[in-house]
């Protein structure tokens, strides 16, 4: 039997994480097992569905390389297809035509509660022979049956047993003909051929109703795995309060995508005490039975730390790829300086974030606009144009424009003028990125490249002479 799993989100919002995690969980066991991978837009709710959250889906999909093998599918062109079961099921004895009112279930509803009843549609049309009311537009309802139980081994949870007396006979067509959800998901997974479920527990209670269905068209359920919520780091539901519970809004925030996957196969899943997954490693170790049945909670804090590792580790090509984005936010125009992948490699072990990396890296294409006041009334006095223009003329004549080479350089002009480097190093600093704090100065001065060091340098001085006088 080959693997065929499936994500299927509704478009209804933007791609959240704990949407992602069950992806990503669909999508290792799939690679893991040489299976496919499906994706599948449940957009048959119109009132709430967008094209804009469709959009966002596909992005985060995208964005996290979670790359499936077959759609997207769409339940809104596969009407027809859900039209013909529903009137297999009425064929064969298995749905109804319901013709209660809205006014008459809320009635019904209110009577129960009064008397101390779980609210229930009562089945008042499940064998009804009679005519049908006039002016009423009827559902469809699915006969669910009323003895036994329905039984499945949950791949989390392990065995689940419900009486089929608790169960509703559930809307399976709405009074304007559209599918509801648990008819559309019973054939769409039937007709794709999907062997494993996977998705979040909210879904728990509706698969014995799903069960059911399977049964009354003759078809095998397939495995059910029903992953527990994440929850915020108080132990509550996760949302907005939280900080960034949407996909893109983690790439909004400086996360290289490496380390959001890393993170959300780890909530809820482990292997041993390991911490750091590549791919690779997910796709070879991951396994639904090593899911844990209890909800997972989110640590933001390891989620920085995580990026930090890749941003550390990754190949300065692949962190640049995701730095280019960040730096176009800032209006950065990347063919004035230095290359993308030396800067990542001059800022990677002070960057948690490629935001804070792309502000860092915005220097190195735009000279300052101005110079940190604090920095500047600490570090520059009467000397400073001379000591500056001494560097200058240091620097001038330089063409082995390379790191050790311009090191060298600056570290003799020191002596040549006397002083100690820590004296030269902040006011060399601020000429060239309008503060204090940079890597060494002969990667800065590398970076930056010879023509916009001597340029930055004499801007400088003149604001330094300026300012004395």
């Amino acid at each position: 039997m080959k693997i065929r799993t499936r994500f299927a989100p509704s478009p209804t919002g933007f791609l959240h994480i704990g949407g992602a995690r069950t992806a990503l969980f669909a999508y290792l066991f799939a690679r893991r097992h040489g299976g496919d991978f499906i994706l599948r837009i449940e957009d048959t709710d119109r009132a709430r569905s967008t094209p804009e959250s469709i959009n966002a889906i596909l992005e985060g999909m995208t964005w996290l390389g979670l790359e499936y093998d077959e759609g997207p599918f769409y339940q809104t062109q596969r009407l027809d297809r859900y039209k013909a079961v529903i009137q297999q099921l009425l064929d064969t004895g298995h749905a109804y035509y319901c013709y209660c009112s809205k006014e008459e279930l809320d009635a019904l509803r209110k009577a129960q509660i009064a008397a101390g009843e779980k609210p229930r549609y009562d089945r008042r049309f499940r064998d009804f022979t009679g005519t049908p009311p006039a002016g009423v537009q009827p559902v469809v309802r699915f006969k669910n049956p009323l003895e036994g139980q329905v039984v499945f081994e949950d791949a989390v949870h392990g065995r689940v047993v419900v009486n089929n007396e608790e169960l509703d006979d559930l809307i399976i067509a709405r009074s304007d003909g559209t599918p509801t959800y648990n008819l559309t998901v019973v054939v769409d997974d039937m007709d794709m051929g999907i062997t494993h479920v996977i998705r979040g527990d909210d879904h728990l209670n509706n698969t014995p109703r799903q069960i059911n269905i399977y049964r009354a068209l003759g078809v095998e359920p397939p495995i059910f795995a029903h992953v527990p919520m994440i929850h915020g780091p108080d132990g509550t539901k996760l949302s907005k309060r939280h900080g960034a519970v949407s996909v893109m809004q983690y790439r909004n925030d400086g996360f290289m995508p490496e380390a959001l996957l890393n993170y959300l196969v780890r909530l809820g899943w482990s292997h041993g005490d390991q911490e750091i997954f590549s791919r690779d490693e997910m796709i070879a170790l991951f396994d639904i039975k090593d899911i844990n049945s209890s909800p997972a909670s989110v640590n933001p804090e390891k989620l920085l730390w995580l990026n930090q590792h890749y941003i550390k580790t990754l190949p300065p090509e692949r962190v640049g790829h995701e730095l280019r984005w960040h730096l176009g936010n800032l209006d950065i125009d990347l063919s004035q300086g230095p290359a993308v992948e030396a800067v990542v490699v001059a800022l990677r072990e002070r960057a948690k974030t490629l935001v804070e990396m792309a502000k860092q890296a915005a220097v190195y294409y735009k000279a300052p606009s101005h110079y940190d006041e604090q920095a500047v009334a600490k570090h520059f006095d009467d000397r400073t144009p001379a000591v500056l223009m001494a560097v200058h003329t240091a620097l001038k004549d330089v063409h082995d424009w390379r790191e050790a080479v311009l090191d060298e350089r600056v570290r003799n002009t020191a002596v040549e003028l006397g002083l100690k480097l820590g004296k030269v190093g902040p006011q060399l600093r601020i000429a060239l990125v309008g503060n204090t704090v940079s890597p060494s100065l002969g990667v800065t001065l590398a970076l930056l490249g010879r023509d916009e060091t001597l340029a930055r340098i004499e801007k400088a001085v003149e604001f330094a002479e300026n300012r004395v006088c």
